[in-house]
């Protein structure tokens, strides 16, 4: 959890500083009166960087922001990334390229530490760390929160005291406020974990909600479907009718900045224009448009998106600070910066405590024995279940209970040698 929040600190922060650091390619030193047309910025970014294929072309959105011809296949670039080719639109001057990663276009730093957050730049296997993490923090906040009311801490005064329990105060007031953030962050980042988000995933497809995705088969154009696909050479994007035609029939069906342009895969495929918007009001409604009529051939809307597809694109966008802009990510960095002080606390009341030579007093064995049957069962069946679809949770817990009852069994059985050898020396 230490980890998780402090490189989730360090993610949120990467926004601005991303800003900042690229400003030279993001944005342009003046904005002119009239932009260039799309194929022309592609044209000469093809120029500076004629290796690689164009992938995806994303306009420039604001006045003062660069064009992105994203590039794949690039030498040099890991597979995964496109090579980011900055051009001024009023100009067609290129001003930069950088290694691009994700949807929402993280540069090298963000990139960099996204990874770290995610995986710990350690691949797959590294993605455990953060679902395990994931998968306990709403169960240690809501354990917190349990202990903080039952006991009435909430009441105690923070001022005026000292040693353990002032330390006992802050970790209490801190954790009782924040616990409802550490919940939300704990359920959205399990929404793309690798084993919680495949069940996940596989729930939603029974369910009828995921996310719906625009056609990108160019059929619904008729004899002309595919006609002149094959005119770009090189990886250019000059299929057919043209980026400037393509965009123009996806600003016609209400298409607004920014948008991101995919070229056809092949000659049976079309263009397809989407809204790359994350931040509040979301946009992200997408269109296929045929490259030999310029026809739109589908058109997927994001208010027509199932309600569970939508709840989890508002989670992903809020728990990666894009939903709301700066205010989002300083919230995050505050929810960041708690846990980690959280975890700190937590060490130091132990410390506290003992010296580092005392645990806490311990719940007595086979007190869940206490617990109504009328509770106890659907209790028992809920976790099972819920540890069946968060593994990195039901499998940890299942290995502690099974320690746990280990001890007890060597306890009891010491416990019982221990009566007979005392009886034995009565006797």
């Amino acid at each position: 959890l230490l980890v998780a929040a402090a490189t989730g600190f360090l993610y949120a922060a990467s926004f601005p500083a991303e800003k900042l650091l690229y400003a030279h390619e993001l944005t342009v030193p003046e904005p002119g009166e009239r932009k260039l047309p799309v194929s022309e910025q592609v044209a000469a970014a093809r120029e500076a960087h004629p290796r690689g294929t164009v992938s995806a072309v994303r306009p420039s959105p604001e006045d003062d922001a660069a064009t992105r011809v994203l590039l794949s296949g690039v030498e040099g670039v890991d597979p995964d990334h496109t090579l980011a080719v900055f051009v001024d639109p009023y100009t067609a001057e290129v001003r930069g390229a950088l290694e691009q990663y994700g949807s929402t276009g993280a540069l090298p730093l963000r990139t960099w530490v996204d990874e770290f957050h995610r995986d710990l730049h350690l691949g797959e296997p590294g993605r455990l760390y953060s679902e395990f993490a994931a998968s306990w923090l709403w169960v240690i906040a809501g354990g917190g929160l349990v202990l903080w009311f039952s006991r009435r801490r909430a009441r105690r005064r923070v001022r005026g005291t000292e040693g353990r329990r002032r330390t006992l105060g802050l970790h209490g007031t801190v954790g009782a406020w924040a616990a409802a953030g550490f919940v939300f962050l704990s359920a959205t980042g399990l929404t793309w974990s690798t084993y919680a988000g495949a069940n996940i995933e596989e729930l939603r497809v029974r369910l009828g909600q995921t996310t719906p995705s625009v056609s990108a088969s160019a059929a619904g154009g008729g004899e002309h479907a595919g006609h002149g696909a094959a005119a770009g050479t090189g990886g250019d994007a000059a299929h057919g009718v043209g980026l400037d035609r393509v965009l123009a029939a996806a600003r016609a069906e209400g298409l607004g900045d920014p948008v991101e342009i995919v070229p056809p895969a092949d000659a049976s495929s079309a263009y397809v224009v989407k809204q790359i918007q994350r931040s509040w009001p979301e946009k992200q409604d997408a269109v296929a448009v045929d490259p030999g009529t310029g026809r739109v051939t589908d058109v997927v809307r994001f208010a027509d998106y199932p309600v569970l597809a939508k709840l989890s694109r508002w989670g992903i966008d809020l728990h990666t600070g894009v939903l709301f802009g700066l205010p989002n990510q300083i919230a995050l960095m505050a929810l960041a910066g708690s846990l980690v002080f959280l975890v700190l606390w937590g060490y130091r009341m132990w410390w506290q405590r003992g010296r580092g030579r005392a645990f806490g007093r311990p719940v007595p064995r086979g007190a869940w024995q206490q617990v109504p049957p009328l509770l106890l069962v659907p209790l028992l069946a809920a976790v099972t279940v819920l540890g069946y679809f968060v593994p990195l949770l039901g499998i940890p817990l299942a290995a502690f209970v099974a320690v746990d009852v280990a001890l007890g069994e060597i306890a009891h059985r010491r416990g019982r040698r221990a009566a007979a050898g005392s009886r034995t020396a009565k006797t």
